[in-house]
């Protein structure tokens, strides 16, 4: 696909990015250096059960922090147990940026069509009980294989 045929965000259903991850390996560590940047930072322990990944169930444990620049909010991860694509970046390249994150109100239409330009959903799960529900989509190794996630929630909750 030319570059004059790249669709832009609006046709794929994509607002502005709202948020830009970072994987770290040691949390505390790196909020030394995020910190004095960006200003104090909420953080939180993440345990997930049942997450789709890869094409089968699997369980993670993490430690979270967040924290804002403007409208942009920042997140820090540290994978602590289990399988993710947290641990498969931080294995494969070490630390540095994971995604970056579209918030939207249906996150199927923006899914499918990111799908039909190579797309792949490798890491899903849905919180039916807070009727939140997000995917990571990895773009083709031979086009970078940059992750983008799509976060549907509820306006005025969570991140």
């Amino acid at each position: 696909m030319s570059q004059d045929a790249s669709p832009s965000a609006a046709e794929l259903g994509l607002p502005p990015i709202d948020q830009v991850a970072w994987i770290v390996r040691d949390l505390d560590r790196a909020l030394e250096t995020f910190e004095p940047i960006f200003g104090a930072f909420t953080r939180m322990e993440s345990a997930l059960e049942g997450c789709d990944y890869r094409g089968r169930k699997a369980d993670v444990s993490m430690r979270i922090a967040f924290g804002r620049s403007g409208p942009l909010e920042i997140e820090l991860i540290e994978p602590v147990s289990g399988e993710s694509p947290h641990f498969e970046l931080l294995e494969r390249y070490g630390e540095g940026v994971h995604h970056v994150r579209f918030r939207v109100d249906d996150l199927d239409p923006p899914r499918e069509k990111l799908e039909a330009l190579g797309f792949e959903v490798i890491w899903a799960h849905a919180m039916p009980a807070i009727a939140t529900r997000w995917a990571y989509l990895e773009a083709p190794p031979e086009r970078g294989g940059a992750l983008i996630e799509l976060l549907e929630m509820p306006p005025g909750t969570g991140a």
